[in-house]
């Protein structure tokens, strides 16, 4: 993609996100637009839930792209990855030959027969390199820092060259580069090999008077005063040594909660009764209902009556 593409300026960018209902600062628009313009991978770093993964579905959405999503764990290999063959249809592929073929040129027909795109499993990266759709695919990574570290490793040639080979068949490239979001929960450092061949872009939790606004975008119908009391309780949690600090999926989730129990406004009950929907670990519910609770209130009905 260049900067003659369907994004032509930061600006459209920006617009982008903001039609998609995606709440953006400017810095995350310019990566973004850098990215689609120099056809780099982005590289995403940032605590769990601050909305990294919703870039690339965004993006995806905003560009009407295909999304190809490769949720990586501990353990990924090639053939999750990749490729693979199709084990089962070359057996009884195999099987069939056996019964049709002269045994003379058995065996070459064979294994020129079963080693072909035919049999070929295609995983995401394979799928987002050898797309033939027109226009380039939108490849997410999701949560790098959860792969092994030689798995990061085979990820260099392919984020330099997008292209791979397949030693059976040969080299698969790339006919247009896919965009490629690639996310990090920052639970291990990454490699600097592999941050160099990407642009790269930190995203923190987002004020208040932001994360209120994410809020009305996403949660239909409710109140403003709620939106903010919602998000600056949240605040006050994450400045606190919980075990999880809650992401913004989980203040969307409370605020939706919030909004079908009917509420316009935080009351100390209301909190102590949904903590659940932004506290996801027993001890940290239970530090939050008995510790600081009052305090955390006040504080954060403060907090959303001076950005009112």
């Amino acid at each position: 993609m260049t900067a003659d593409g369907p994004v032509p300026s930061i600006d459209g960018v920006e617009r982008l996100f903001a039609e998609q209902r995606y709440v953006a600062d400017r810095d995350l628009a310019v990566s973004a637009f850098l990215a689609l313009t120099l056809e780099k991978p982005l590289f995403l770093e940032g605590e769990a839930g601050v909305g990294k993964t919703e870039v690339a579905k965004v993006l995806a959405a905003g560009l009407r792209r295909r999304l190809i999503r490769l949720q990586c764990y501990e353990g990924l290999d090639v053939s999750h990855a990749l490729y693979e063959w199709n084990y089962a249809r070359q057996i009884l592929h195999i099987r069939v030959a056996e019964s049709r073929t002269d045994p003379s040129d058995r065996s070459a027909f064979v294994e020129r027969e079963i080693f072909s795109p035919e049999f070929l499993i295609k995983r995401p990266l394979l799928q987002a390199i050898e797309d033939d759709g027109g226009e380039p695919v939108v490849l997410l990574i999701d949560e790098i820092d959860r792969a092994d570290e030689e798995f990061e490793a085979f990820l260099l040639e392919i984020l330099s060259d997008f292209q791979v080979t397949v030693p059976e068949i040969g080299t698969f490239t790339a006919k247009r580069k896919p965009i490629v979001v690639l996310t990090s929960n920052r639970t291990r450092e990454v490699h600097d090999a592999l941050k160099r061949r990407c642009l790269y872009h930190w995203i923190d939790y987002p004020s208040v008077e932001r994360e209120a606004s994410i809020v009305r975008s996403k949660v239909p119908g409710i109140e403003a005063r709620l939106a903010r009391e919602a998000s600056a309780y949240v605040a006050a949690l994450r400045s606190e040594p919980f075990f999880k600090a809650p992401g913004i999926a989980e203040t969307i989730d409370w605020a939706a909660a919030l909004v079908a129990l009917g509420k316009t406004a935080l009351d100390e009950r209301t909190v102590a009764e949904t903590i659940g929907c932004v506290l996801k670990y027993q001890e940290d519910v239970k530090r939050a209902r008995e510790t600081n609770a009052a305090a955390r209130f006040e504080q954060s009905r403060k907090a959303a009556a001076a950005g009112a």
